[in-house]
């Protein structure tokens, strides 16, 4: 049997999606210091429902999953630091001037993965009820740069442009106000930020490492304004008219067009311009190939003949420990075997992790009317995070001894090109960034896939001192790796084995634990920290 592909792996998960939709609204008086363009003029509002938000990997698409297939290389150094930010396309123009259009080329010419298009939209300022008032009856200016959040959007894509997860707002235009629900982006390669004020703020230029104006020829913008508004607004012609002539038009001579000498590129003509969007790709695909990183090479090669971090806790070898390593590790175990001893192993592995999550005197009251003082936990809660495929092997032993403990699962797999471990698949719960996190795999060799599952959960604001990594089997470059980038994680395995071979074999080792266990053949040129063997 072939080993299982990612499709065939991820079909088998619930649909979460690194798509989303977003966004935000509104707008009110503030001092205009930071801001480029000085004059106001008012604008009718716009009458779309909610804001958009995107990230748009390449994806296989079902009518139930999404499923990613191109993985995310790593975005961080040896030391666990970012090292490799995003790069940040910033589109300004008029109004129905072709932004998202020439947005959604760039991205169907890049070919890259994690691309997020974020949408200036998503980002106007909560109406107070005075405002709503005056938006209702079209007298609120939402085209003057004070009706957006600068201050959010800034702190937003900064994150982004970092690696980090951010919560972007989703604003329901009805309500002029923000949906309940934020959506979660993370992840991106590349971002593409659109919107009418997108060059009017200092701060927030400063995050674009490419400006590119679209510029649009009036008469087609007022076309395509005409269209929209008659067909899918229901308005009369002479209202669309008036609109434009009072506010649009205005507000796009004093507030948007004089930022177009901020432009690193003018895209004349908008999505039909494909020598424009050309060069453009070009640029971004030379940016991206300079930020190519060799995390795995950088690793083989660092922290020999050091002693063991104390953050690692090793179980102890007791004759019963190593009577199951024996029978695991032997080329001859029967899968039902290997099975059944590799589950007493990680019971006894989760059993020993649990005892390093933090506790607090308890006292309790006995059926004998006696007090008992104990112990219990001392924090909000404890979530599994399971590095796939093997790692989720781990969950039972996880579910059986930590009551309705939550789940995420991360899907990290080896460019065999490249050597590089790559972000496939991510789903991790709710608020995670409270939680005492219990990080699951098999097996480490040289920690590369490791440093990325913890390089992730950090991007989502996990505390680096709760994390936990549990292994059934590490090799000391592995160990060492990880201690050093995130000297703060606790590590707990059941064995260390001292080498790894030329192509990341741990030695003596275990072979291939997810192929052992699920009874799939490895690759011929699988690593201890392969996953399945993709298929595009």
């Amino acid at each position: 049997m072939s080993a299982v592909s990612v499709e065939e792996r991820l079909a088998k998960m619930d649909n979460e999606e690194k798509t989303c939709s977003v966004s935000n609204s509104g707008g009110s008086e503030g001092s205009l210091d930071r801001l480029l363009p000085s004059v106001s003029l008012g604008l009718s509002p716009r009458k779309r429902t909610t804001s958009q938000c995107k990230s748009e990997p390449p994806l296989l698409l079902t009518s139930k999953r999404t499923i990613y297939t191109a993985g995310r290389p790593p975005w961080y150094n040896e030391h666990g630091t970012q090292s490799k930010e995003a790069f940040v396309i910033g589109l300004c123009g008029g109004s129905a001037s072709g932004k998202t259009t020439v947005a959604r080329k760039i991205i169907e010419a890049l070919d890259v993965p994690w691309v997020v298009l974020l949408s200036m939209d998503s980002f106007y300022k909560v109406l107070s009820p005075e405002e709503q008032l005056l938006a209702a009856r079209n007298d609120y200016n939402f085209d003057h740069p004070d009706a957006f959040d600068f201050d959010l959007l800034t702190h937003t894509l900064r994150k982004l442009k970092q690696g980090k997860s951010v919560k972007i707002p989703v604003y329901d235009f009805t309500t002029h106000g923000r949906q309940k629900e934020w959506k979660t982006v993370y992840g991106a390669s590349v971002i593409i930020f659109e919107g009418i004020m997108s060059f009017a703020d200092k701060a927030l230029l400063q995050l674009l490492d490419m400006k590119i104006f679209v510029e649009t020829d009036s008469d087609i913008r007022l076309v395509r304004r005409l269209r929209r508004d008659i067909t899918e607004r229901g308005r009369e012609i002479e209202g669309v008219i008036k609109q434009y002539n009072k506010f649009v038009k205005p507000a796009f001579e004093q507030y948007i067009e004089p930022t177009m000498r901020l432009a690193d590129l003018v895209v004349p003509r908008g999505g039909g311009n494909m020598v424009a969007i050309d060069l453009i790709v070009q640029h971004v695909h030379s940016q991206l190939e300079e930020r190519e990183l060799s995390v795995r090479a950088a690793l083989a090669s660092a922290h020999q003949a050091q002693p063991l971090p104390q953050t690692l806790s090793v179980l102890e070898s007791t004759p019963q420990v190593r009577g199951m390593h024996t029978i695991i590790r032997n080329k001859e175990t029967s899968r039902d075997e290997f099975i059944f001893y590799s589950k007493r192993l990680m019971r006894l592995l989760i059993e020993r992790a649990l005892s390093f999550l933090p506790s607090q005197v308890h006292i309790v009251q006995t059926p004998q009317g006696e007090d008992y003082e104990g112990r219990s936990f001392h924090g909000k809660r404890i979530t599994g995070v399971s590095i796939l495929r093997a790692g989720e092997t781990m969950e039972p032993a996880l579910r059986a001894v930590c009551k309705d403990v939550r789940i995420g699962k991360i899907l990290i797999q080896t460019n065999q090109d490249t050597g590089e471990p790559e972000l496939h698949y991510l789903r991790l719960p709710k608020d995670i960034s409270e939680d005492h996190v219990i990080l699951m795999d098999c097996t480490v060799s040289t920690g590369a896939a490791a440093m990325m599952a913890v390089r992730v959960l950090l991007d989502h604001d996990v505390q680096e001192d709760k994390i936990l990594l549990v292994s059934l089997l590490m090799a000391e470059m592995g160990v060492h790796s990880v201690a050093y980038a995130f000297p703060q994680v606790k590590i707990i395995t059941t064995a260390v084995d001292k080498k790894v071979n030329d192509v990341f074999h741990i030695i003596p080792g275990i072979g291939n634990f997810g192929d052992r266990y699920f009874g799939t053949d490895a690759p011929p040129d699988w690593s201890d920290e392969d996953l399945d063997e993709p298929s595009y």
